[in-house]
């Protein structure tokens, strides 16, 4: 496992969350003139993206996210989004934050699977980089934050040898192999088969540096070539002109990772059979944890210098439906997978110096329950026991 994918991981599933909300907010915002109290506008729009990229990258939490650490669970990094994405005056109920994850992981799932070299995942991340920047480009001081990160990334990783992405890659792709939920994009594309699964091409560039196959040198002791024999490939492969710029600016040549909800078209997700019979049965930890306690530190020095918009006033959180309508949004919500509900984990943070001890002494013993379906837990969430911090 690398203790650098973590980054990777987080600022390319934030930057495919930022695609969809941007999409969903379009498609439902009202021109300012007619819109009533309670429906989106464009202003509206502008003020959730520069809420949630100017918390994305804060600089705090930042600075613990690009420290040397494994990848936490999937339950960790769900919560880390459950409060990013609420970090403006946006609601989203559970089924749509459901969507939302699904579409996230599947696309970047893709994206990583398809990287012609291990390498090319910097340049898919620099590409939701860009798009991000394209948000806010009319708030100098969150793009100043985006540019802080870029360069924090080519310094960290642009030194990395190829052995070292390849191992980023293996990491990326351990953490995504249980997950095949259908999306109606991928589907109708027909990268996607019914069970959830991508069907990768055989044909298309090949990576920067290597050449098209289909021939074969034989050498001699000398290292003379002495023959070469022709074979026939099965696909259609093309050599790439040039390669993407790791730089702040320039050509990343690569379209992975670019905004593939720039053209107006429904996106849809279905759990497949096998993978909705594997997730009812397979819950994460329903029995104590011995990990749990390290997750929720890693989630307090994550979540601890996150500063999260609250509506002021008077005001109230928008809600935000990432469903055609209401009625596919609470039907979602009703048929919602079992293993997204917990037993209670008890906790006891009590034995940590520093940091922790501080974490023991606000929180003490706690009885950590997801909400299942219909209601809050007892305690709620996460989410909740981590807004103090």
């Amino acid at each position: 496992m690398s203790a650098r994918a973590l980054p990777l991981l987080f600022l390319n599933l934030g930057g495919e969350m930022l695609y969809i909300l941007d999409q969903r907010l379009r498609a439902q915002s009202i021109p300012g003139d007619k819109a009533r109290k309670d429906e989106w506008t464009d202003v509206d729009r502008k003020r959730v993206m520069n809420d949630i990229i100017s918390t994305m990258f804060n600089r705090k939490f930042l600075e613990e996210l690009f420290k040397p650490q494994e990848l936490y669970s999937k339950k960790a990094l769900r919560t880390v989004y459950d409060r990013l994405a609420h970090a403006s005056i946006m609601r989203l109920n559970q089924a749509s934050m459901d969507k939302l994850y699904d579409l996230m992981t599947m696309a970047f799932k893709y994206q990583v699977l398809l990287c012609p070299r291990p390498r090319d995942i910097l340049l898919v991340t620099f590409n939701h980089l860009d798009a991000i920047k394209d948000f806010i480009y009319e708030s100098p001081g969150i793009l100043n934050q985006v540019d802080e990160t870029f360069r924090q990334l080519i310094e960290t990783y642009n030194c990395l040898s190829d052995g070292e992405f390849q191992l980023i890659r293996q990491t990326l792709l351990i953490f995504f192999q249980d997950m095949h939920i259908r999306v109606s994009i991928f589907l109708k594309d027909k990268v996607q088969n019914s069970n959830g699964r991508f069907a990768l091409p055989t044909s298309g560039p090949v990576p920067w540096g290597t050449e098209v196959p289909g021939l074969i040198r034989i050498f001699n002791q000398k290292g003379m070539e002495v023959k070469r024999t022709e074979f026939t490939t099965g696909g259609n492969y093309i050599t790439p002109q040039r390669e993407g710029s790791f730089e702040l600016y320039g050509d990343r040549v690569l379209k992975l990772g670019t905004n593939m909800y720039s053209v107006s078209r429904p996106v849809e997700t279905h759990m497949a059979g096998s993978s909705k019979n594997l997730a009812s049965r397979a819950k994460e930890n329903t029995v104590p944890n011995p990990f749990a306690k390290e997750e929720l530190n890693f989630l307090a020095r994550l979540l601890g210098g996150l500063d999260i918009q609250k509506p002021a006033g008077g005001e109230t959180g928008f809600r935000l439906n990432l469903f055609t309508t209401d009625e596919e949004e609470e039907h979602a919500a009703q048929t919602r997978p079992e293993d997204l509900s917990y037993k209670v984990i008890n906790i006891e943070a009590t034995q940590e110096p520093g940091r922790r001890a501080e974490l023991s002494r606000i929180l003490g013993e706690l009885e950590v329950a997801e909400p299942r379906p219909g209601g809050a837990g007892k305690g709620e969430d996460l989410l909740a026991l981590m807004d103090g911090l």
